[in-house]
């Protein structure tokens, strides 16, 4: 789960650990780490100042990307380790992710039904230009349940917009869960979840390296709660 991604996100939401690739001729590698003020993902607080390493490949349009995060400040801190497939073309992107987190089983290769810290997701999107369209979709593991439970196949779908401003890259975002789940948090029916704004600048420190700065507010009309979070990202 990226920050103001899928988010992250911030991926997240700032998003989804899925990286979109355009087709290459050539094996292209990812390595960074974001450190961040609070882990906000779709509009939830998952944890506060963490740091989240990223490494991935890429090949002619696939990607494989691993993702993690590790709280810095509190032992209780979400951690979490993901791993994501994704397949890019043009402004098509499809992809499946195994989230684990270590709770409430902290056992990695733990897969028993009803025990397993295991979620999977399948993606699915398109990027017009102007406008980015991403679903969501959990449909193994460690979901949440419905009004009735049993498991929904919790759901998550959201349109971002990017644009200039004042020197900065911004990227509206605004995410909604269709139908109801406790996955997210205990929603009961359709839910707008994240509402986001995003502004990212490189912060020049000498002529051959610069930082990667980044702040955004997110709000989550379904509890009623707001976040300000801020970052930066080290990359070669």
């Amino acid at each position: 789960m990226k920050i103001l991604r899928k988010s992250a996100v911030l991926a997240v939401a700032l998003t989804t650990p899925m990286a979109s690739v355009m087709a290459q001729d050539k094996v292209e590698a990812t390595v960074q780490a974001d450190f961040v003020s609070s882990y906000i993902w779709r509009g939830q607080d998952l944890g506060d100042v963490s740091l989240q390493p990223t490494l991935g490949v890429a090949y002619k349009g696939f990607s494989l990307t691993a993702w993690g995060n590790v709280g810095l400040s509190d032992n209780d801190d979400t951690k979490e380790f993901d791993l994501t497939l994704g397949y890019s073309t043009g402004g098509f992107n499809i992809g499946i992710t195994d989230y684990w987190f270590n709770s409430p089983n902290d056992r990695y290769f733990s897969y028993a039904a009803h025990e397993t810290s295991h979620v999977f997701e399948a993606n699915i999107g398109y990027d017009f230009g102007p406008v980015a369209v991403q679903w969501y979709t959990n449909f193994a593991g460690n979901d949440g349940t419905n009004s009735d439970g049993d498991r929904a196949y919790s759901s998550y779908f959201e349109v971002s917009a990017p644009f200039s401003l004042a020197g900065c890259d911004w990227t509206a975002t605004v995410g909604a869960v269709p139908y109801a789940t406790s996955f997210y948090a205990d929603a009961g029916g359709f839910a707008v979840t994240n509402v986001s704004v995003r502004a990212s600048k490189d912060i020049r420190i000498t002529k051959s390296f610069s930082i990667p700065l980044f702040a955004g507010v997110t709000a989550n009309p379904s509890t009623e709660k707001a976040y300000l979070v801020c970052g930066f990202t080290l990359r070669p």
